[in-house]
C-alpha cells in the first residue's frame, strides 16, 4: 500500500511542491487549505484546514483517517511570515503568527499522534526556517516562532520515539515562493525611529525571496527523509551561505556573530 502523506499548506509555495513531487513519486497525497474551493489548480486533493482553529484540525484529519484509515506521515508546513520593528508590530499579529507557525503545528501533531502510536509507526516532518536559529533584526518574531518550534520538535521527538513515530525538523532558507506576499509586515512609517533601517531591511529580504532557490529542492529534501530509515533531528535546506550562518553562531562570540548580521543588513 501506498504511504499515506498529510501536508498542511498545500495551496502553493513549498506545500504544493512537495504535495506535488510525492505525488509522482507514488505517495497518496492529501494537502490541506483554508479555504481549497478557492484553488483553481491543484493535482493534491485538499482538505479544509486553519491551523489557528483546534476543532479545524481534528476535522481535517479525521476525514483523511476515515478515507485511508492510517496517516503515514505529517508534513506541518502551514506557516506565515511576518516582519517589522518590534516595538511596532501590533500584539494581535504576534500572537497571530504564534497561532499559525507553533501552536498549530503542536496541534496538528497531537491530532495526528494517537493514530500514528496506534500503528507503533509514524514520520512528522516539521517545517521551520533557517531564521529560525538566529534573532534577526525586523523578523524577530519569525525567528522566535520557528526557533520554538525546533526545540518542541527537540523535546517531543524523545518522547514519542519508544512508539516508533520519528519526529523531525527541516529548515528551509529562502526559496521561491509567494510567502512575502502573504506575510504580515508592519507599515513603514514616515517619520518613524525605524523609517530608514527597516526599509532597507525590507528591500532586501523581498530580494532575497524573489531570488531564493526553487521549492523543488525542498521537496527532494523531504522525500529523502522519508525514505531515511533513521532520520536525523535536524536538516537545513537552502543556499550554502544560508546554512553556514548556522555553522557561523556556533563558533563565533555573541558580538561578533552579531556585528556580521548588522553589517549584512546595513544597521
Amino acid at each position: 500500500m501506498s504511504k499515506v502523506v498529510f501536508i498542511t499548506g498545500a495551496s502553493s509555495g513549498i506545500g504544493k511542491a512537495i504535495g506535488e513531487f510525492l505525488l509522482v513519486k507514488g505517495f497518496k497525497v492529501y494537502g490541506t487549505s483554508r479555504n481549497p474551493e478557492n484553488v483553481k489548480q491543484s493535482s493534491i486533493e485538499l482538505v479544509a484546514l486553519d491551523v489557528r482553529n483546534v476543532a479545524s484540525i481534528q476535522t481535517a484529519i479525521q476525514t483523511v483517517l476515515d478515507k485511508e484509515g492510517k496517516i503515514d506521515v505529517l508534513v506541518n508546513n502551514a506557516g506565515v511570515g511576518i516582519t517589522g520593528p518590534l516595538e511596532e508590530i501590533p500584539l494581535e499579529e504576534i500572537k497571530n503568527n504564534f497561532e499559525t507557525n507553533l501552536f498549530g503545528p503542536i496541534e496538528v501533531m497531537k491530532a495526528v499522534l494517537p493514530s500514528m502510536r496506534q500503528q507503533k509507526v509514524g514520520l512528522i516532518i516539521n517545517i521551520t526556517s533557517i531564521a529560525g536559529y538566529m534573532g534577526l533584526p525586523f523578523r524577530s518574531v519569525y525567528s522566535a516562532s520557528k526557533g520554538a518550534l525546533e526545540l518542541i520538535t527537540e523535546g517531543i521527538r524523545m518522547e514519542v520515539k519508544p512508539f516508533g513515530i520519528h519526529i523531525v525538523n527541516v529548515a528551509p532558507g529562502d526559496f521561491a515562493t509567494n510567502i512575502a506576499a502573504g506575510r504580515y509586515h508592519a507599515p513603514l512609517v514616515k517619520g518613524s525611529a525605524y523609517e530608514k533601517t527597516y526599509g532597507t531591511t525590507l528591500e532586501m529580504m523581498n530580494e532575497h525571496v524573489d531570488a531564493g532557490s526553487n521549492p523543488n529542492q525542498m521537496a527532494e529534501a523531504i522525500f529523502k527523509v522519508i525514505e531515511s530509515q533513521n532520520p536525523k533531528v535536524h536538516y537545513k535546506v537552502g543556499a550554502f551561505m544560508q546554512k553556514f550562518s548556522i555553522v557561523l553562531k556556533r563558533i563565533l562570540p555573541d558580538t561578533v556573530y552579531e556585528k556580521l548580521l548588522m553589517n549584512h543588513y546595513k544597521l
